[in-house]
């Protein structure tokens, strides 16, 4: 099953558990990429005018693909307001908000940031708006922002005592 599909126990949907950590983290606007079975997934996106979606036929290609997607709806949409994107996975829902906070603490449009739990580097990251066309220009296939992130010296930010750091699995 496509994780864009799948849901908390309670039954409320991940893609609505994720899109709301943000918003109560501090971001402005969020933006879902959808891939596969999106026409499905996209019913159990909240209806809230901060929120957008957008869909990458390709996602097959692999992740970098679908970020590259959410990357450039980013740059052709996103007010001068906004200084960063926040990018995380939807089986991170489980994300605290406290987390999100603790990125967007003193964000610029130079800021380029990567969580750490206990030391293991993972989502979200905070990518500023300076930073933007360069990295999604590296984004393709199946290669995500690591070596970017990496070669521009991203700052970690350590969040291990506020969460795991591990994202839901669709057999949990």
């Amino acid at each position: 099953m496509p994780k864009a599909l799948a849901r908390a126990a309670d039954g409320t949907p991940w893609l609505q558990l994720a899109a709301e950590k943000l918003l109560d983290g501090g971001c402005s606007q969020v933006t879902v990429v959808l891939g596969a079975s999106a026409d499905e997934a996209r019913e159990l996106v909240p209806r809230d005018s901060r929120i957008s979606v957008v869909t990458e036929p390709h996602w097959t290609d692999g992740v970098g693909t679908s970020l590259r997607a959410g990357m450039r709806h980013l740059e052709a949409s996103a007010p001068p307001s906004v200084s960063a994107a926040v990018i995380t996975l939807v089986d991170f829902a489980d994300l605290p908000v406290a987390v999100v906070k603790r990125l967007l603490n003193a964000v610029t449009n130079t800021t380029l940031r990567q969580t750490v739990f206990s030391g293991r580097a993972a989502h979200p990251l905070v990518i500023g708006r300076q930073h933007w066309p360069e990295f999604t220009g590296t984004l393709h296939g199946d290669v995500g922002g690591s070596a970017y992130l990496a070669a521009h010296n991203a700052q970690q930010v350590e969040s291990g005592d506020l969460w795991s750091g591990h994202g839901r699995s669709l057999s949990a």
